[in-house]
């Protein structure tokens, strides 16, 4: 397998993830999946590569296979390929090029699942479907422009978000879990559950390749590698931090690696920030955006700050009932910021925020001011062993 850590299935069905472009949205708002996101990725591996082979020149002597590493640099056509191969062209998921080549040089593809993989992945998106369909019909989105809206009751307004968030999230959940299957169809992005694999970054740990059919057909696989969304996790984790981990997983893996890592900064909260301001500028120039995505960093300092400050000297009862609230108030947070993702526009989202009174920020910035004075530590130096990470935990992934 030329250096790979374990192989994926590259099955000769060529099918085409469905194009997804709900109303309201457009394929790129699915997040930077496209073939400048490609690109940086590759450069990197081909940077890894590099200094791979300069460390190996220096030391005199030459070491196995690398984890994750790429066996030499691609040409103009195979990079072409990448970029613009089928899978994931429209909707994502991301992939780095070492799961493409994987994909591609899997020495037995057929022995690699994909029907039970896929129907596993598929039986929630007609669910979901349907749900869309009923929430956005009940709650439409084009309500909260008109004049008539701003007449209802403060209640009324205040509730309105929460059914457009439930809607957002659903025609999503659709569009990913689609998106998934078409991977899975190609048998793109399986590995061996003993590699470990992360959304977007593939293998963590190094396993041989199988050496023979019936080797590789005893294997169990996994399609984590191109896993794009948690819908669990994204529900009904407690922390604003967590629900961005498992939304759009392959791109937050991308903006994790190349964005948050090489930001100026060394505050999380600053790290965030600039790593939202990226993204919302990767979306578009819709003020919408900035204005969602630049509430995020107030959101985790404020969480961050009084957590530490008081969770940890809470019971274990009250501990568990801190979860619940935070969680509450976590998909409030997301309710409120997915109101100017939807509106797009300035006038619209500060209208419909200045009708309940920008209640997130002003109580952001009451936590925030609580946590600071209670003598709460920054997110980046809390112990992850006093992190509340969800109502379920077991569900959840390791950060």
């Amino acid at each position: 397998m030329g250096g790979s850590s374990c192989g994926p299935g590259a099955h000769l069905v060529h099918l085409r993830p469905p194009h997804f472009a709900f109303p309201g949205h457009h394929p790129g708002d699915l997040g930077p999946h496209s073939g400048p996101a490609l690109l940086v990725s590759l450069a990197s591996e081909v940077q890894d590569l590099h200094l791979a082979q300069r460390k190996e020149m220096a030391s005199g002597f030459s070491k196995g296979p690398t984890l994750g590493l790429l066996p030499d640099v691609p040409s103009l056509m195979e990079t072409l390929s990448y970029s613009y191969c089928y899978v994931g062209i429209m909707t994502g998921p991301f992939f780095r090029y070492r799961t493409y080549l994987d994909w591609l040089e899997q020495p037995f593809p057929g022995a690699v699942p994909s029907l039970r993989p896929l129907l596993r992945r598929a039986w929630p998106a007609p669910l979901f479907g349907l749900l869309f369909l009923l929430s956005s019909h009940l709650f439409p989105l084009e309500a909260v422009r008109e004049d008539a809206f701003y007449a209802r009751p403060l209640p009324a307004r205040l509730f309105y978000m929460i059914p457009v968030f439930f809607a957002f999230r659903m025609r999503f959940y659709v569009a990913w879990i689609a998106a998934e299957c078409g991977c899975i169809a190609a048998g793109f992005g399986a590995y061996p559950v003993a590699a470990k694999a992360r959304a977007g970054g593939g293998p963590t740990l190094q396993c041989p390749p199988p050496s023979s059919p019936e080797k590789a057909a005893s294997l169990e696989y996994d399609y984590e590698t191109i896993r794009n969304i948690d819908c669990y996790s994204t529900d009904f984790c407690v922390r604003v931090r967590d629900g961005m981990r498992y939304w759009n997983m392959t791109v937050q893996w991308w903006l994790a690696q190349y964005i948050y890592k090489n930001a100026p900064f060394r505050s999380y909260v600053l790290r965030s920030a600039w790593t939202m301001l990226l993204s919302a500028y990767w979306h578009g120039l819709h003020p919408g955006y900035y204005l969602s995505f630049l509430t995020i960093p107030l959101c985790l300092a404020a969480e961050g700050r009084l957590e530490s400050a008081l969770r940890g000297r809470l019971s274990p009862g009250g501990q568990k009932a801190w979860d619940w609230v935070h969680w509450f108030l976590k998909m409030r947070a997301y309710d409120y910021m997915c109101m100017g993702f939807v509106l797009l526009s300035m006038g619209d989202t500060l209208r419909y925020w200045a009708s309940i009174y920008f209640c997130i920020h002003l109580l952001a910035l009451a936590v925030l001011g609580l946590g600071l004075a209670l003598g709460g530590g920054s997110p980046s130096r809390r112990k992850t062993a006093s992190q509340a990470t969800s109502l379920a935990p077991e569900k959840l992934r390791e950060e």
